[in-house]
């Protein structure tokens, strides 16, 4: 899709279509700026309406995106923007309005802040809690290259509970170099202060006058000891009663707010006020998620991220008589198999929906539990229950996993925990891209000790897994794709032998070896080269990525002919490799491809765009197994 095909409207919008760059906000009057919230708000619910993304992150942070393009001079100032989906408004005023179309299709525009796209995004994001880091990083690089900058972090979206936050807090507030953290508050929860009095005073307080004065005051007390740290605790206690902020202060930042971050009378000042301000900031704005589109106010949780909606009635479409997705089927089978073992604990990190736990939870809701955005304390707070005797089950997205990976390692498989990680999202995601793709699971978990490790191949050996997974007593690991199932017919789970294979076809051309999902395409790809070329090549269903079946694969290996492994996973440390590995040793010989994602990042686009890049789909795997076939 063409730039010139995408052209903005400026009938339509007539303030929003002539913002070509932040120097564009500057020159509009005061008096435009709601306006121009409200075009940008309608053309971001019309924009996405057809191809989704992340909708209710964006309404809420359109007057915050207008006013720190307004009062900072971005790319000289650098704005970070945590968790790159709110970021949407950003790319509106930074040069990228035409290209909005193309948000999170083939070729188009990251659904994240992406450096490479654009000089207005300093740092890509696509997971939480890095911006506070990232932005004393440039802090303490501009100061050593002696660069005059103005450093904004922007986070929120709950991305402030995450452990990584709060190291980032205390390390830059023990520092006082200058940084602006501004917490995008909005779930209310905390902020019960919001008005024109919190506002007022958040203004005041940030202004030259109150701040000179502050100083001064300090600079005479620090003289008197005694009569300085009581002074110091009234300003905390007087504070502490008006503001949420003392914790703040603590650490090491000056504290403004809660203002309301949808009131350009309260932003613009104290922005301004911030700006021109020493040290580290930390400004507590309120916003609502969602903000301008009543079906994403009502309902945040499915408005966060979602497939295309409807413009008229605001429903999301549904995609009507297509197979349970593998996240359904993994929720729906757990609650059941909870239903009978009372030892069994769900675990999210902050994805209820996503993981599909809200389902768990309507059944079992004291046997679910979302830590919020703290992956590594969900694999050991798991270890923790696993102690006691229970069965945790940790649902975490492949991408998101790996922020775990030194508690999996340290806290569960050292010591043998019967802990299941069921990892959604394995393999290519599509449309959220590199940042999000399960690419590494299979690599980084078959190194493990004491983990077991299980890929199903459709909705009904996900349900088999889980059962087998819960029976164990050691560690164990599901991966499954996003998506829809193959609509196979379900039974009641049954445990699968640990480390057993699936014959699916034998044959004296050849063998294949699939992982996962991508055992329907190789039975495509297979069924084709048999009635084209006469061909008739063995299939096995690993089923198990770790310990993998090798009497099976020994057994049907044949000398001199083609062995091809596929997986969805990447092909540097997986399970292709140590198929390789193994039957060199044993003995075999003869042409060898792996099938995987290559040693580089997927761009994003849709899944079926991205796997048949990848030569992962049917096409790809028959091209494969002709060309080791030579023919």
């Amino acid at each position: 899709m063409s730039d010139s095909a995408n052209k903005t409207d400026s009938s339509v919008y007539p303030l929003l279509s002539a913002i070509q760059s932040p120097a564009d906000v500057k020159r509009l009057d005061a008096s435009r700026l709601p306006r121009l919230a409200q075009e940008m708000r309608d053309y971001l619910i019309k924009t996405l309406a057809p191809i989704g993304g992340h909708l209710g992150a964006g309404l809420g942070v359109v007057e915050l995106s207008i006013a720190l393009h307004r009062v900072f001079n971005s790319p000289q100032d650098r704005i970070v923007w945590d968790v790159g989906h709110q970021a949407y408004p950003h790319k509106m005023l930074t040069g990228r309005l035409d290209r909005m179309p193309t948000m999170r299709q083939y070729g188009g525009l990251s659904g994240f802040t992406k450096r490479s796209e654009s000089e207005h995004d300093p740092f890509g994001a696509g997971h939480a809690c890095t911006s506070i880091s990232a932005a004393y990083g440039m802090a303490v690089g501009c100061d050593l290259m002696h660069t005059e900058r103005r450093i904004v972090a922007v986070i929120g979206d709950g991305a402030l509970g995450g452990g990584m936050a709060f190291e980032a807090l205390n390390s830059a507030g023990s520092d006082k170099r200058r940084l602006l953290v501004i917490l995008n508050d909005n779930e209310m929860s905390i902020a019960p202060n919001v008005g024109s009095m919190s506002a007022y005073l958040a203004r005041l307080i940030s202004g030259k006058s109150y701040t000179n004065m502050r100083d001064a005051t300090r600079k005479v007390l620090k003289q008197l000891p005694l009569a300085y740290e009581a002074a110091r605790r009234l300003e905390e206690h007087v504070k502490g009663m008006v503001t949420p902020g003392t914790l703040f202060e603590e650490m090491g930042f000056r504290y403004f707010g809660p203002l309301d971050g949808h009131d350009f009378e309260h932003l613009l000042p104290t922005l301004e006020n911030c700006r021109d301000l020493e040290g580290p900031m930390l400004l507590h704005v309120v916003t609502r998620k969602g903000f301008g589109f009543a079906p994403a106010e009502e309902d945040p949780e499915t408005w966060h991220g979602l497939g295309p909606y409807s413009l008229e009635t605001g429903v999301p479409v549904k995609s009507d008589g297509k197979p349970p997705t593998y996240t359904q089927v993994f929720a729906d089978t757990l609650a059941d198999l909870a239903d009978s073992d009372p030892r069994i604990v769900a675990i999210t990190a902050a994805m209820p929906g996503g993981t599909g736990l809200s389902r768990f939870a309507k059944r079992h809701p004291t046997r679910c539990i979302d830590v919020g955005i703290a992956e590594q304390h969900a694999v050991t707070f798991a270890g923790g229950l696993a102690v006691e005797g229970m069965r945790p089950v940790v649902a975490i997205y492949s991408t998101f996993m790996q922020r775990a990976y030194d508690q999996i390692i340290h806290d569960i498989c050292i010591q043998n925990l019967p802990v299941v990680f069921c990892m959604d999202r394995a393999g290519i995601v599509g449309a959220d891209g590199a940042t999000h793709a399960g690419s590494f699971d299979i690599s980084f978990m078959r190194a493990l000790p004491n983990l077991t490790v299980m890929a199903p191949k459709d909705e009904s050996e996900l349900a088999d897994m889980l059962a087998t997974a819960l029976r164990l007593e050691g560690p164990s690991a599901i991966r499954y794709p996003r998506g829809n199932g193959e609509g196979v017919a379900m039974h009641v789970p049954q445990a699968l032998a640990v480390g057993e294979a699936e014959l699916m076809a034998s044959g004296k051309d050849g063998l294949v070896i699939a992982i996962g999902t991508r055992t329907g395409e190789a039975v495509t790809a297979l069924e084709s080269i048999r009635k084209q070329h006469g061909k008739n090549l063995g299939l096995i269903n690993l089923r198990f990525v770790k310990p993998f079946d090798t009497a099976l694969i020994l057994k049907h290996l044949k000398k001199g002919k083609p062995l091809l492994v596929v997986e969805e996973g990447s092909v540097e440390g997986g399970v292709g490799e140590a198929i390789a590995a193994f039957a060199l040793r044993e003995g075999w010989s003869g042409p060898f491809a792996n099938l995987g994602i290559s040693d580089e990042f997927p761009a994003h686009g849709t899944q079926a765009e991205i796997l048949r890049d990848l030569g992962l789909d049917a096409a790809g795997i028959e091209a494969a197994l002709l060309k080791l076939s030579g023919l």
